[in-house]
C-alpha cells in the first residue's frame, strides 16, 4: 500500500535530496570548467562558494513553492516554478561575479551555466522519478486484480490524449490504449504517449487490422452529432462495446474527469451546437433577486434552479406540489454549493391562500412559471385539469405577480400551442392570451412574458424514457406514425434559453426557441434500439399504433397573426400578436372555472376554442 508521509518528514526529504543534487551538479560544473583536473586552489573556491550558494538556492526553492508538492506530484507549474528558482539563483552568482572585484567571491561563468543546467536536470529528475515510481508500482494497488481491457480511442485531439494518459496511469482501471484513430490526415503515423495513430475511425473496419480489441472509448467532445453518429454506426458494425467521455461543457468546469466514461446517449446523436449566452443580462436581472420557480421538481423546473443558481440570487424559492420531488431538488442543490440560498416551498399553484402567504412573506421579484400538465393524451380525456392547472392556476399566480410588484413572470409554455389540436397546448395557449392581455392593461408594472420550445430530451414525459423500457423488455417499441416528427431540445439547452429569453424581454411578448430540424420518432427509435446493441426489426420489433387523441404528424412554429421579429439571440424569436381585451379573456376564464366540474369533456373543449380561436378539437 502506497503511504502519504507526514509534512514534517516530506520536507526533512526533500531537503535532503535538493541539498544531495544541488551539491553534485555544483561539484560536476566546478570539474567540468577544468576537465575533471580541479587545481587545489579551485577546490577552496568550491568549498567557500558552496557555503553561501546552497542557502541560496534552497531559499529560492523555498520561496517558489518546491517544498509544499507532494513527492510524487510533479506537474508543469512545478517544473515552471522550479526553473524560475535555479534563474533567479544563477543570475544572482552572475552579478556577484561581474560587479564584485574579488573573482573568487562566485564561481566562473562556464561553472554558474553549467550549474544551472545540472541542477535543473537533477532536480527534474529527482521529481520526475518518485512519479515514475508512484505511477508505476503504487497507482492502483489495492483495486482488485481483473483482466486488462484493450481499447482503441476514437479521436486524438486533447481529449483523447488526456484520456490515453490517464489510462496508462491508472492501472486499476484496467484499460489499456492500443490504437488511436482520427478525421485528421496530419495526425495518422504519428504517436500520442507512445500509442499509434492508425488512421481514420473507418480503419476499424479494416479485416487486415488485428488489434484484437475489447472495446473502443470516443473521444470527440467537439465532433458534431452526424459524424458521432456515423462512428456509433461503424462501431456497432465492427461488434464492438463502445462508451464515450463526458461532454465538453462538463470537462471544462472540471466538474468530472475525462476517465468518467458513459454510455453514448440519444442526446450525442441528436446533439446541437452549444448555446452562447449573453451572461451578463441574464446576471443583472438575477444576481441579488430573490426569484421563485414553480414546478421546481419536475425536469424543467428542476434545470432552471440549477442554472438560476450560478448566477448567484438572494434567495431560490423553489415551489413544487410533490414533496418526494421538492426534497429530491433540495438536496441536489444542498450538494451544489447552494443549499444557503435554497428554499423548499411545497404548495399548489391552485392554492390561493398558500400562494398569497409565499408571496407575502418572500417577496419574488422574478418569476419562471414552470408547473403545468403536459401529458398530451391523458389531458384529452380530462380537459378540466388541464383547463384548470394550465390556464387558471396560471392567472391566479400572474395575478398574485402583479398585485406584489413582481419585475418578471416568465411563463414556460410549449410549441404545441400553436394551431393546437389537444387540450394541453390549448390550455397553455390561452395561459399565454392571459399575461399577453394582462401586460398590456398594466404595461408599467410586471413584465409578463412566455417561452415556447418544443419536447426535450430526458424530460419524464419524453418519449425517450419509454422507448427505453420498451427495449428493456425485449419489445416491440411502439411508434404512432411512420411518417410523425418531432422537434427535441436537450434540457440544458431550453433552460438557458429561456434565461436568455426571460432577460431580454420587455413584456408582452411570446418567445420561441430555434428547436433545429425536427426527427421522426421511428428513426429516433431504431437509433435506441441500436444504442442498446440490439438491431431494429431483428432483435426488437418497432410497432406503428396510430396518432393519439390530440396528436399531430408535425409540430407547428408559428400560427396566423403572429409577426415573427429576431432577438439579439440568434437561437430566439420574437413573436407579437395583438393583445386580446383583458376583460373578454377574465370572462372566459371565470366561464370555464364555473362549468370545470359540470360539464362534459367535449362541452369544456368547446368553450376551450371559444378563448381559443385556433384551436381545433379532437372529436371521438
Amino acid at each position: 500500500m502506497y503511504v502519504r508521509r507526514s509534512p514534517a518528514i516530506r520536507l526533512l526529504s526533500l531537503t535532503i535530496l535538493y541539498l544531495v543534487g544541488l551539491i553534485a551538479s555544483f561539484y560536476v560544473a566546478y570539474q567540468l570548467r577544468w576537465e575533471f583536473r580541479m587545481p587545489p586552489h579551485q577546490t577552496a573556491a568550491f568549498l567557500d562558494n558552496m557555503l553561501w550558494v546552497l542557502p541560496l538556492k534552497l531559499a529560492l526553492l523555498y520561496a517558489f513553492r518546491q517544498f509544499a508538492g507532494l513527492l510524487a506530484y510533479f506537474s508543469l507549474p512545478d517544473l515552471r516554478r522550479l526553473v524560475s528558482a535555479m534563474l533567479l539563483a544563477s543570475g544572482v552568482m552572475l552579478g556577484y561575479r561581474l560587479f564584485s572585484a574579488d573573482t573568487t567571491i562566485a564561481p566562473p561563468k562556464s561553472v554558474i551555466l553549467a550549474d544551472l543546467i545540472l541542477s535543473l536536470g537533477v532536480l527534474t529528475s529527482i521529481r520526475l522519478g518518485f512519479r515514475m515510481v508512484k505511477e508505476r508500482f503504487f497507482t492502483g494497488i489495492d483495486a482488485p486484480a481483473r483482466r486488462t481491457r484493450r481499447v482503441a480511442i476514437i479521436g486524438a485531439g486533447d481529449v483523447g490524449a488526456s484520456l490515453a494518459k490517464e489510462l496508462l496511469v491508472k492501472r486499476k482501471l484496467a484499460l489499456e490504449p492500443v490504437a488511436f484513430f482520427d478525421d485528421d490526415k496530419s495526425k495518422w503515423r504519428s504517436r500520442i504517449h507512445d500509442v499509434p495513430v492508425l488512421g481514420a475511425p473507418e480503419t476499424l473496419l479494416n479485416p487486415e487490422l488485428n488489434l484484437q480489441l475489447d472495446e473502443a472509448i470516443i473521444a470527440m467532445p467537439r465532433a458534431s452529432a452526424k459524424r458521432i453518429g456515423e462512428v456509433v454506426a461503424l462501431l456497432q458494425r465492427s461488434r464492438l462495446k463502445f462508451e464515450t467521455v463526458p461532454a465538453l461543457d462538463q470537462l471544462a468546469t472540471g466538474k468530472v474527469k475525462v476517465t468518467q466514461l458513459r454510455n453514448v446517449e440519444i442526446e450525442d446523436l441528436l446533439g446541437r451546437d452549444p448555446v452562447q449566452l449573453e451572461m451578463e443580462n441574464i446576471r443583472h436581472i438575477l444576481r441579488g433577486k430573490i426569484v421563485m420557480v414553480t414546478g421546481a421538481g419536475g425536469s424543467i423546473g428542476s434545470e432552471l434552479c440549477r442554472q438560476i443558481a450560478e448566477f448567484n440570487p438572494s434567495r431560490l424559492l423553489m415551489v413544487e406540489q410533490s414533496e418526494v420531488q421538492i426534497f429530491q431538488i433540495e438536496q441536489e442543490m444542498i450538494e451544489r454549493g447552494a443549499g444557503a440560498i435554497v428554499q423548499p416551498l411545497v404548495a399548489d399553484i391552485l392554492d390561493s391562500a398558500r400562494m398569497r402567504q409565499i408571496f407575502e412573506r418572500f417577496q419574488p421579484q422574478v418569476i419562471f412559471h414552470a408547473a403545468a400538465h403536459k401529458h398530451v393524451p391523458m389531458m384529452e380525456s380530462q380537459p378540466s385539469e388541464a383547463i384548470k392547472n394550465n390556464s387558471i392556476g396560471t392567472a391566479r399566480l400572474a395575478e398574485l405577480a402583479l398585485e406584489h410588484g413582481v419585475e418578471r413572470f416568465v411563463l414556460i409554455s410549449t410549441d404545441k400551442a400553436i394551431n393546437p389540436t389537444n387540450v394541453m397546448g390549448a390550455s397553455k395557449r390561452l395561459a399565454e392570451i392571459f399575461i399577453q392581455s394582462l401586460h398590456s392593461k398594466n404595461p408599467s408594472k410586471t413584465k409578463f412574458m412566455a417561452v415556447r420550445f418544443g419536447n426535450v430530451l430526458g424530460s419524464s414525459g419524453s418519449v425517450v424514457p419509454t422507448f427505453k423500457k420498451q427495449i428493456a423488455a425485449g419489445g416491440p417499441v411502439r411508434v404512432t406514425h411512420p411518417d410523425v416528427t418531432r422537434y427535441f431540445m436537450t434540457i440544458p439547452e431550453a433552460v438557458a434559453l429561456v434565461l436568455q429569453s426571460g432577460a431580454q424581454g420587455s413584456g408582452g411578448e411570446i418567445f420561441v426557441l430555434d428547436m433545429g430540424k425536427p426527427v421522426k420518432i421511428v428513426d429516433l427509435a431504431r437509433q435506441l434500439i441500436e444504442l442498446s446493441g440490439l438491431r431494429p426489426d431483428e432483435d426488437i420489433e418497432i410497432e406503428f399504433v396510430g396518432l393519439r387523441p390530440g396528436e399531430k404528424l408535425y409540430e407547428e412554429l408559428s400560427h396566423k397573426g403572429e409577426n415573427i421579429t429576431p432577438t439579439t439571440h440568434p437561437k430566439i424569436m420574437r413573436f407579437v400578436a395583438e393583445p386580446e381585451p383583458f376583460d373578454r379573456v377574465c370572462k372566459l376564464l371565470e366561464e370555464m372555472n364555473q362549468e370545470l366540474h359540470h360539464s362534459e369533456p367535449m362541452q369544456l373543449k368547446m368553450m376551450l376554442k371559444k378563448a381559443v380561436p385556433e384551436y381545433h378539437p379532437y372529436v371521438t
